[in-house]
């Protein structure tokens, strides 16, 4: 049996919590490089097909999701996406990393670990 977090969540669960978030935040990168090439091009069909399957393969993981947690607690932990785009456009996008974005996305995070607290179903 998986130990329970805080001994209401699975760990299990909150890992999936947290891959669907990632997942969801690679549609952000295909669409960035669909954005790139000119419309309607070979590259910007592909990414564009990309972007579609990972929001099908994100579409299945949410369905477990809220299977697993409250919504509220689901839809708080999706704002995480934030720092998950934030790393893509430094690795793959090159973009700056600046004191503001960290601070927002600090914020955001305290947010989540505050709605958390206590979180899972009764």
């Amino acid at each position: 049996m998986v130990k329970k977090l805080f001994g209401k969540i699975k760990i299990a669960d909150v890992i999936l919590l947290q891959m669907s978030v990632l997942v969801y935040s690679l549609s952000t990168v295909a669409a960035n490089m669909a954005s790139k090439h000119e419309f309607l091009s070979f590259k910007y069909i592909l990414f564009f097909g990309l972007e579609f399957g990972i929001l099908a393969v994100y579409a299945v993981l949410w369905q477990q999701v809220i299977k697993r947690f409250e919504l509220s607690i689901a839809y708080s932990n999706k704002s995480i996406m934030l720092l998950w785009t934030m790393l893509w456009n430094y690795l793959i996008f090159s973009q700056g990393i600046t004191p503001g974005k960290v601070v927002g996305v600090l914020l955001v995070m305290a947010g989540v670990v505050v709605m958390n607290i206590g979180g899972g179903r009764e």
